[in-house]
C-alpha cells in the first residue's frame, strides 16, 4: 500500500513538473501567446461565391437559351436504281426522286430575326426552317453565305422573338467555362459545359479561314450552328466541327469567334457577301531544301508556285518562282500569313509587295480585286 502511494505522489509530480516546462517554454501549446508576439489569425477559405465562381449556370442558360433555335433542311436527291432494302424481299428500289432532311442548330442574333448559323448546315438545301425553343416553327430564307469561314445568316420573321445576348471573344482566356447550346442528334435543345481549351487555332484545313476556339464542352451533330456562351449567358462563338474518330464528342471541339462572325454577319446584311482581298496567286511554304536552290541561307518567304492569267498579281509583274517576303510592312513565313494579309486588304486598294528574284531584291504594288465568291 505504502509502495502504491508512493508510485501516485511521483506521477503527480512528475505531471506538475511537464505542466511548467510547456507553460514556461512552449506557451502557443497552451493557446497562449510570448509577449510581443504577433496574432496569427487563419484566413478564411475562398467559397466559389467569394471568388465569382457560380455554383450553378442557370441564369446564364435562361437568358441565353430562348435565342438557340433548331434548322431543319430538306433537299430532293435523285436515288438512282440499285440495291435497296426492298431487294431481301425480292423488289428492287425503283429509281427516282427522294427527300432527304438535316438538323441543325442557329443563334438570333437582332431583333430583325437575323440568325447565323454554319453554312454546312443549310448548304444545297431547298427548304429552310427554324423551331423555336417552345416549339413553334417558321419558314426561313438566305440572307447570304460565307463559305471561307463556313457561316451562313438566315432570316426569320416572327413576333416575339429571344436575341441572344453578344459577347465579345477577345476577352476569352484558357480555362474559362463556356457551355455549348444546340440540338445534338435531334434530341431537342441541349446544354454541355466545359472549358476553353486554346484559342486561335488553324491550319486545322476545316475553313479558309480559320481561327477557333477549341473546347471541352461536348459538341455533337446536330450542335452545328448552335452557341458557345461564358457563364453569364453572353454568346462568345458559334459551334462548328469536332475531332472525332466515331462522329461524337471526344472532347475537342470547335467554335467560330463571335467577334469574327458578327464581323461577317454584319457585311453580308448590308452588302449580300464578305469584301476580302484578292491577288490571283497560289503560294507554298519554304522549306530548307527550297531555300537553298534559291541561294537562301535560311528559309523565309513564300513560294510563288502559280499565278492567275489577267490577274492582279500578273498585272502588277509577279512570276512564278518569285518569293514573296513582305506584303505592305508584314513579313510572311507561311501561306496563311500571306492569305490573311491578302484577304484583309479592301478591293480597290493598292497592296505594296517585296520580293525575291534571282537573288535580286524588288518592290511591286498591286491593286487588290475582290475574292470570289
Amino acid at each position: 500500500m505504502v509502495n502504491f502511494s508512493r508510485f501516485l505522489l511521483q506521477a503527480a509530480l512528475t505531471g506538475i513538473a511537464l505542466a511548467v516546462v510547456i507553460a514556461v517554454f512552449f506557451p502557443q501549446i497552451l493557446g497562449r501567446d510570448e509577449p510581443g508576439a504577433e496574432l496569427q489569425v487563419a484566413e478564411p477559405v475562398p467559397t466559389p461565391a467569394a471568388t465569382g465562381a457560380p455554383a450553378s449556370y442557370a441564369d446564364g442558360v435562361r437568358r441565353a437559351a430562348p435565342a438557340v433555335v433548331n434548322i431543319m433542311t430538306s433537299r430532293t436527291i435523285d436515288r438512282p436504281s440499285g440495291f435497296g432494302l426492298h431487294e431481301f424481299f425480292g423488289q428492287p428500289s425503283p429509281p427516282g426522286e427522294q427527300e432527304q432532311s438535316s438538323l441543325g442548330s442557329g443563334v438570333i442574333m437582332t431583333e430583325q430575326g437575323h440568325i447565323l448559323t454554319n453554312h454546312h448546315v443549310i448548304e444545297e438545301a431547298d427548304a429552310i426552317a427554324i423551331m423555336l425553343p417552345g416549339g413553334e416553327s417558321h419558314a426561313a430564307e438566305i440572307i447570304g453565305i460565307d463559305p471561307d469561314t463556313d457561316l451562313a445568316v438566315l432570316r426569320v420573321r416572327a413576333p416575339g422573338l429571344g436575341v441572344a445576348t453578344v459577347g465579345h471573344s477577345s476577352d476569352l482566356q484558357v480555362g474559362d467555362v463556356v457551355l455549348a447550346i444546340g440540338n445534338p442528334f435531334g434530341v431537342g435543345q441541349t446544354v454541355t459545359q466545359g472549358i476553353v481549351s486554346a484559342t486561335g487555332r488553324n491550319q486545322l484545313g476545316i475553313n479558309t479561314f480559320e481561327d477557333f476556339i477549341q473546347t471541352d464542352a461536348a459538341i455533337n451533330p446536330g450542335n452545328s450552328g448552335g452557341a458557345l456562351i461564358n457563364a453569364r449567358g453572353e454568346v462568345v462563338g458559334i459551334n462548328t466541327a469536332i475531332f472525332s474518330r466515331s462522329g461524337g464528342s471526344h472532347g475537342i471541339g470547335f467554335a467560330i469567334p463571335v467577334d469574327l462572325a458578327r464581323s461577317v454577319m454584319t457585311e453580308i446584311i448590308e452588302q449580300g457577301f464578305v469584301a476580302r482581298g484578292w491577288l490571283g496567286i497560289e503560294v507554298q511554304a519554304m522549306n530548307r531544301e527550297l531555300a537553298e536552290s534559291f541561294g537562301l541561307d535560311t528559309p523565309r518567304g513564300v513560294l510563288v508556285a502559280g499565278i492567275l492569267r489577267e490577274g492582279p498579281a500578273e498585272e502588277a509583274g509577279i512570276r512564278p518562282g518569285d518569293i514573296i517576303t513582305h506584303l505592305d510592312d508584314d513579313s510572311v513565313n507561311t501561306p496563311r500569313e500571306a492569305l490573311n494579309v491578302i484577304a484583309r486588304t479592301a478591293p480597290g486598294e493598292t497592296l505594296d509587295i517585296r520580293i525575291q528574284r534571282e537573288g535580286e531584291d524588288l518592290e511591286l504594288a498591286a491593286t487588290v480585286a475582290q475574292r470570289p465568291i
